[in-house]
């Protein structure tokens, strides 16, 4: 289960991972439209800040969100840490494990990595086409759980022939 408190907003098709904390107790959260935060994330800030994740953000398992603004169709990549008063450029990339020091501003379509992040150079069509359709299978889920989450009994064992959703979306390096 998430863990939402405070002034959090958040829009329409955003997904929050279980174990992702999304506190507002003292700032303001914004998710605009089809954002999604993943599992054991952690967004907060200093008391008056805050947190903006414009349309179609997407941070990465295990990040911390901490007073910073990432731009519209942005991916924050797994374990990455963003600090106070950090700005991402729109359809900027930052790669997992990132550390980004406060104040720190990232100009649109940078793909940054590193402790302190630097910008290693521009995201790629092809980059950016793969991350947005990442995104797209995160903003189906608010409608596929609600629709398709129901409460049952614990699965003792493997029902015959059950379904598995097949995706044709690799990582990555497989695509090279």
């Amino acid at each position: 289960q998430a863990v939402v408190t405070g002034d959090v907003r958040i829009g329409k098709n955003c997904y929050i991972g279980p174990g992702a904390a999304l506190r507002g107790d003292w700032g303001t959260i914004i998710l605009e439209d089809g954002c999604n935060v993943q599992e054991n994330c952690t967004i907060h800030m200093f008391p008056g800040l805050t947190v903006l994740l414009k349309e179609g953000s997407h941070i990465g398992h295990g990040a911390i969100i901490h007073g910073a603004t990432i731009g519209r169709n942005c991916l924050v990549g797994m374990n990455s840490v963003l600090m106070d008063h950090v700005q991402i450029g729109d359809e900027s990339i930052v790669g997992a494990l990132t550390f980004i020091k406060e104040g720190t501003i990232i100009p649109p379509r940078s793909l940054v990595a590193g402790n302190p992040g630097k910008i290693i150079r521009a995201v790629s069509d092809e980059q950016l086409k793969w991350k947005t359709e990442g995104t797209n299978l995160y903003q189906q889920l608010p409608a596929y759980c609600k629709d398709e989450l129901k409460k049952c009994q614990p699965l003792r064992k493997p029902k015959k022939q059950t379904p598995l959703r097949s995706f044709h979306y690799k990582t990555w390096k497989s695509k090279s």
